[in-house]
């Protein structure tokens, strides 16, 4: 069998130099044997040979000898080439040089080093390429220690002047990311030629020193004779895009042009991943376009640009063409299938994610971990978290699971509204720290997780985490923690953190005016704004924009916020987009300026969206613009016929003007279309438990002390001035309309917390949707009938009622 040692007859006692006759050579060269021995490609073939060189008497031939331990030696067959090698009594050096390099690359460094021990033994004399080849093994192991022996050997004989060598431990130094001493060794040459340059380029590149890569480019034409060939430009377009050079980058392109590379395949392919980096991706693919043959490096550089440059269906289309065109011939490789599976996450496309999860089986990739993260992301986009966690599952139970599983399945859960769940898994990956341990990504990934659960001791939990580890210094993760606790209610921490860190991102900035937006606090947050641009440390971007704005909105602050939207244009040249302008028409239309906000709507530069139009639709609920209201709700319909909760919205327009017949048409067409709005509930945590209410729900462990509790509260609030806000509840009689209002989720949530929490302790509930008017006004009477402070935080913003008063100033 091939994977067996053939067994060889022993040589005979004097050994026979068939180079000694040349007609002899001769005629061994033109054999048969010889000629199929020259054409074997595998071990297998190899074998089969074997056999036929063995028949005819030549396995003691000088030159079958030689080519049997060098193709034994290529195919990695180490122990047959020493079968081979080791009863020859006269062995000539070629066959020691042929055999060491079959270990370097075959066996172990360990093996490669035995060898080379046992040739300084028999007086094999010294040849620099066999340095070159355990240096070359020493980098690619980063084997830094044994590199170093090598190289002080290497001076020891003498070789510390000759250039291949040098360029050899230069090479080796910058694979073990030691990419300074590879500098100082280059330094030092006396004489240096473009291979040497080359691997001062690709030392640089690879180790992430793009800048030092390129300059070393510009270099090598100013200092030396030398002029960048395709091995160049090939290590400079990644520094270039690396860096997003895209100026650079065309340069070298029309070098390229210039000296004839731009038709080899390794230099279009690197063009195309250049360009598309850099984010010109309509000339990466006029180069694809143009190349005449494509290796799968240009699928997967013109693949991932797309996805990255936010064109997820052309990347889709080109994944696609590149399966049914099968004129290609590539194989798929992990970067071609991560691609695309990024592509369908971002598509939300299921089916095409399923089938590419299918096509991995086909292709044997579908064990490859980094593959199988990809598939946790575009699971969790898709909105499938189960069938993340299905392959999540698979890595953990294979002992499989990397940093990078763990991060991706919590921020699956965390895009999917499953905090609980993002925590859960947060404390089992803490288990097993072993395999994983958490880093500042995976605390970027949890924390607005639990930000979303609104509960203020998480957000103190998650912040002593990261001081005990370390990972408290990290931007990121403070910004995390400043909009976690701006959304857990902590405001006044959120500010003390901000104002504890040094260096501030963009986005710092942006969570913090964010903050004080939600809370109702517009004045601060307008403050806050202009103590960012008077930094003149960190320029406001459009997100910046968006979040003042918003918060001029929720504080009625209408003049500033429009003065801050024409800025945003003349002062900071930054485009609006659709959630700027929708800000705006909030802005006008909260203010009671509906027909300004119409016109504003009529005269935008790009279609509006359905946040527009949501906008004024929310407007003429406030102020019973019926007109407009049916305008606004109109091209809603038609944008998204299937969302209920703007049906909703027009129906309680006509209901609070009386007209019972628009009122009646707009829920005949909900229940023909079968659409519901979504069912409103009211989450509160009480002794470390979360309690969920409904409205009219009476299937909690404390019904009968709520409704109590709350027949008592609806009597004391009366009794100092609350009357029921019933015109949004139609076709029932009066009695029932408050009967109803009664037992909304957000008073069954501060009945149940008023019963079992001490007297002036704050009270802070959460809502998925937004407040209802009657359960506002309400809640500000039973602060101040018990004396409490009860924090609502809804699908938009937070209330702080006080004393009778909310934060909001009744305007949101």
């Amino acid at each position: 069998m091939a994977s067996m040692v053939t067994p060889f007859p022993p040589p005979p006692s004097r050994f026979r130099k068939s180079n000694s006759d040349p007609k002899i050579t001769a005629d061994l060269f033109s054999h048969p044997s010889a000629i199929l021995l020259e054409m074997c490609s595998t071990n297998r073939e190899l074998h089969q040979v074997l056999t036929l060189v063995i028949k005819n008497g030549f396995y003691t031939e000088h030159i079958f000898q030689t080519k049997l331990v060098s193709l034994f030696s290529k195919f990695g067959s180490l122990r047959e080439a020493a079968v081979v090698f080791d009863p020859i009594p006269n062995k000539i050096d070629e066959l020691y040089h042929t055999i060491l390099k079959g270990h370097v690359r075959n066996s172990s460094l360990d093996e490669a080093l035995l060898f080379f021990c046992r040739m300084k033994e028999d007086e094999v004399p010294h040849q620099v390429y066999n340095f070159t080849y355990l240096l070359k093994r020493c980098g690619e192991d980063s084997d830094l220690r044994r590199g170093r022996e090598i190289h002080g050997q290497l001076i020891t004989i003498g070789f510390q002047f000759n250039l291949f060598s040098m360029t050899s431990v230069m090479n080796m130094y910058a694979k073990c990311r030691l990419v300074d001493d590879a500098r100082k060794m280059f330094d030092r040459m006396p004489n240096r030629d473009l291979v040497t340059w080359n691997a001062m380029v690709a030392g640089y590149a690879q180790n992430g020193i793009s800048k030092n890569a390129l300059q070393m480019v510009i270099d090598m034409q100013k200092e030396s004779e030398e002029r960048p060939d395709s091995i160049t430009l090939v290590t400079a377009l990644p520094a270039c895009a690396d860096l997003r050079f895209l100026r650079t980058g065309r340069s070298i392109h029309a070098y390229a042009i210039r000296a004839g590379f731009d038709s080899l395949v390794n230099i279009a392919a690197s063009v195309v991943d250049m360009y598309a980096k850099c984010g010109s991706i309509k000339s990466a693919r006029l180069v694809f376009d143009r190349m005449k043959v494509k290796n799968v490096v240009s699928w997967n550089s013109m693949i991932d640009g797309y996805a990255a440059n936010g064109d997820s269906k052309e990347a889709m289309r080109l994944f696609n063409q590149l399966l049914n065109d099968n004129r290609t011939g590539i194989k798929l490789t992990d970067v071609t299938v991560m691609a695309a599976l990024n592509a369908a996450g971002e598509l939300r496309d299921l089916q095409q994610g399923c089938i590419i999860h299918r096509l991995l089986k086909e292709v044997g990739l579908g064990s490859k971990i980094n593959v199988m993260n990809c598939l946790i992301t575009m699971y969790s986009k898709c909105k499938r978290v189960d069938l993340a966690v299905e392959v999540f599952s698979i890595l953990r139970s294979t002992r499989k699971a990397t940093l990078v599983s763990w991060n991706a399945m919590i921020a699956g859960y965390a895009q999917n509204d499953r905090g609980t769940d993002a925590m859960n898994c947060f404390c089992k990956m803490q288990e097993d720290e072993e395999m994983a341990k958490p880093d500042s990504f995976t605390l970027v990934n949890l924390i607005p997780a639990l930000a979303e659960l609104s509960v203020l001791r998480h957000a103190r939990w998650i912040h002593g985490y990261a001081i005990r580890h370390g990972l408290d210094n990290n931007v990121f993760v403070t910004t995390a923690l400043i909009d976690t606790y701006a959304k857990c209610g902590g405001v006044k921490l959120a500010r003390k953190l901000f104002d504890s860190i040094p260096i501030k991102h963009v986005t710092t900035w942006n969570v913090m005016i964010d903050g004080y937006g939600t809370h109702g606090m517009g004045a601060a947050a307008v403050e806050l704004f202009e103590e960012m641009k008077n930094s003149n440390v960190v320029q406001p971007n459009d997100i910046t924009f968006l979040c003042v704005i918003s918060a001029c909105s929720h504080s009625g602050l209408v003049d500033t916020g429009t003065a801050y939207f024409e800025s945003m244009k003349e002062d900071y040249k930054l485009e609006p987009r659709m959630d700027h302008y929708g800000s705006m028409v909030d802005l006008m239309g909260r203010s009671g300026r509906v027909e300004q906000a119409w016109e504003f709507i009529e005269n935008m530069p790009i279609q509006p969206g359905i946040s527009v139009y949501g906008a004024i639709l929310g407007a003429c609920k406030i102020y019973k613009n019926v007109e407009l209201g049916e305008k606004a709700a109109n091209r809603i319909f038609k944008l998204d016929p299937e969302e209920g909760g703007y049906h909703v919205l027009l129906a309680n327009i006509y209901a609070a003007a009386s007209m019972w017949d628009g009122y009646a048409r707009v829920r005949n067409m909900m229940e023909k279309k079968g659409l519901q709005k979504t069912p409103g509930q009211t989450h509160i945590e009480i002794r470390n438990q979360v309690h969920t209410f409904h409205s009219g729900c009476t299937n909690h462990i404390q019904t009968e002390k709520i409704y109590a509790k709350l027949r008592e509260l609806i009597k004391e609030i009366t009794a100092a001035g609350y009357v029921p806000d019933t015109s949004s509840i139609q076709d029932v009689e009066h009695h029932v309309k408050v009967q109803l209002l009664s037992t909304h989720s957000e008073k069954l949530a501060i009945a149940f917390g008023l019963i079992n929490t001490t007297p002036g302790t704050t009270i802070q509930i959460r809502k998925n949707l937004r407040v209802c008017g009657d359960c506002h006004n309400a809640t500000k009477f039973i602060s101040k009938t018990t004396g409490r402070e009860i924090v609502v935080r809804d699908m938009h913003r937070f209330h702080h009622f006080k004393d009778g008063s909310c934060s909001c100033g009744d305007y949101w």
